[in-house]
């Protein structure tokens, strides 16, 4: 199984005017006219999706959102509370392994520090690894049996910087 980790896209800065709690605040122009074009390179990388697990927090949301529709997989995008900044991980884990059909390319979007302590989980056993996602930046994992512990193989990390150089 492959897993893929993106951070959701550039938001409305945490306490701006207008936005009652921090799940509420959407991306940016900037921050959406971004995704769109990562989304193209994940596409020019020729990824692909079984399934799209999403925090259902709205910049998350948008993020998935997008990379759906750029991959055709609107009817692929589910939202996960596992995915929020207070998730569980062993709980993610278990959604990700009773997804059916069996999948084999799924991605997760969601929120730091939430990813990089999963991603450490995953390939360490812990969660003391040093992993700073940027908005926008994405991850692949190599997984033979996915389970809560050491499990995966980091396989690349790019940031939205080298991903927007490959279009």
């Amino acid at each position: 199984m492959n897993l893929y980790i993106l951070r959701h896209g550039l938001a409305v800065d945490r306490g701006a005017p207008g936005f009652k709690s921090d799940s509420d605040r959407p991306l940016t122009a900037k921050g959406k006219q971004r995704l769109w074009r990562i989304a193209e390179a994940m596409d020019t990388l020729e990824l692909d999706f079984d399934a799209i697990l999403t925090s259902p927090h709205l910049r998350a949301l948008q993020t998935a959102e997008i990379v759906a529709e750029t991959f055709e997989l609107r009817k692929k995008l589910v939202l996960s509370d596992h995915l929020t900044p207070t998730g569980s991980p062993r709980s993610l884990l278990e959604q990700i392994t009773k997804l059916e059909p069996r999948a084999k390319n799924v991605l997760l979007v969601g929120h730091e520090p939430y990813l990089g302590k999963l991603v450490a989980l995953l390939t360490s056993g812990h969660t003391h690894l040093a992993l700073d996602l940027k908005k926008g930046g994405l991850c692949k994992l190599e997984v033979d049996t996915l389970r809560y512990g050491p499990c995966a193989t980091l396989a690349w990390l790019v940031t939205p910087k080298q991903l927007l150089l490959m279009i």
